[in-house]
């Protein structure tokens, strides 16, 4: 399916308001940085993390799933799960493998491992930042595995921040950073009209039925 045209069908059912919002957040979207989560399971926090990213512009998060499901509390999205792309996982080694090998350095958020500070950070390439559960952070695997460790300094008698305050600080300056690296860290053309596609499609109530009909018409058509 050609996205870009896709999007230019559906755009028609959009209000003008709706259509200006996608236009104007879609150009500083960015799949540089990518979220991953093992096994979340408060609902507060899923939500609250889904919020941090689609503030950032990175619009995509790895849910690992195992015990759990990674479900946002809609209430505390305030309307980011409409923005941000949820792809669910298997809670193990492969799913991190495969991530790899979509060209994304695995960098697990934990103070372990001679960690480097998130200040001292310098961001050179796509990376996929892994958080670990609410109650035990990253498991041990995943830090042997992980490409390097990333941790937050922290100046207080609470040695650890919840997960999803974690997440948003570090979504936060790893954007600042990019913004000032000087690095194409922005989507590609062809990504750029998928994520268009899928959030016209996300804004309509029958978007999904509207978008299969199109691609029917295509199909006949050709």
């Amino acid at each position: 399916m050609n996205h870009e045209h896709a999007f230019h069908y559906i755009k028609q059912f959009l209000t003008d308001e709706r259509l200006a919002k996608i236009e104007h957040y879609a150009p500083e979207s960015s799949d540089f940085v990518l979220p991953v989560m093992e096994d979340i399971f408060q609902f507060r926090n899923a939500a609250a993390i889904v919020r941090s990213v689609e503030a950032c512009g990175f619009h995509k998060i790895v849910a690992m799933e195992s015990e759990n499901q990674f479900n946002p509390n809609l209430r505390v999205t305030k309307g980011a799960e409409t923005w941000v792309e949820v792809e669910k996982l298997p809670h193990n080694l492969e799913s991190l493998k495969q991530i790899k090998n979509r060209g994304y350095k695995i960098l697990a958020v934990s103070p372990e491992n001679n960690a480097t500070m998130l200040p001292d950070y310098e961001i050179k390439e796509p990376v996929a930042l892994v958080f670990g559960t609410e109650k035990e952070g990253v498991t041990e695997e995943i830090l042997e595995f992980a490409d390097e460790t990333l941790a937050i300094p922290m100046y207080g008698f609470t040695r650890s921040f919840n997960v999803s305050v974690a997440a948003a600080i570090c979504f936060y300056e790893l954007k600042q950073k990019l913004i000032k690296s000087g690095l194409d860290y922005k989507l590609s053309e062809e990504k750029l009209w998928q994520m268009k596609l899928r959030w016209a499609v996300n804004s309509i109530a029958s978007g999904p039925q509207i978008l299969e009909k199109y691609q029917r018409e295509q199909i006949t058509s050709s």
